[in-house]
């Protein structure tokens, strides 16, 4: 299986915050930290606001913050999230399913089985399981 590079950020933005959950990270900071484009990393932070992982505070000293305690987040719970509009195939997208195999196909059940089983691996996991180890350069 392979997750986006929406879902790979966000879970490395995530990680970062899961490091110090009592202070709030602007998706600038982020975005320099990490190398990557501010404007795709506000478009996962909006994701993971709305989904309620994540708090988002305006004005000075603002920013987002983990809306509860990493120990309570389930890593599947994350990758559904944002990778919700990403089907694993095509055919798991009713709504723009064009397979020709459709209703026949064999493999269909065996890669939801399979999609299922990953997920539920990860859901083992909580984001304080994978927080990044703190360091004096990111505190």
């Amino acid at each position: 299986m392979r997750l986006t590079s929406f879902t790979d950020y966000g879970l490395r933005m995530l990680m970062r915050m899961a490091t110090a959950q009592d202070r709030a990270f602007s998706t600038a900071e982020l975005a320099l930290e990490f190398s990557l484009s501010r404007n795709h990393l506000s478009k996962i932070m909006q994701r993971l606001s709305r989904g309620g992982i994540v708090e988002t505070r305006r004005g000075g000293g603002g920013g987002a913050v983990l809306a509860r305690p990493a120990g309570e987040i389930r890593l599947g719970d994350l990758v559904r999230l944002l990778e919700e509009d990403q089907p694993l195939v095509e055919c798991f997208q009713t709504e723009t399913n064009t397979c020709s195999l459709d209703g026949r196909c064999r493999l269909k059940a065996r890669l939801r089985s399979a999609e299922t089983a990953f997920l539920a691996d990860l859901d083992r996991s909580t984001l304080a399981d994978i927080a990044l180890p703190m360091s004096s350069a990111n505190s």
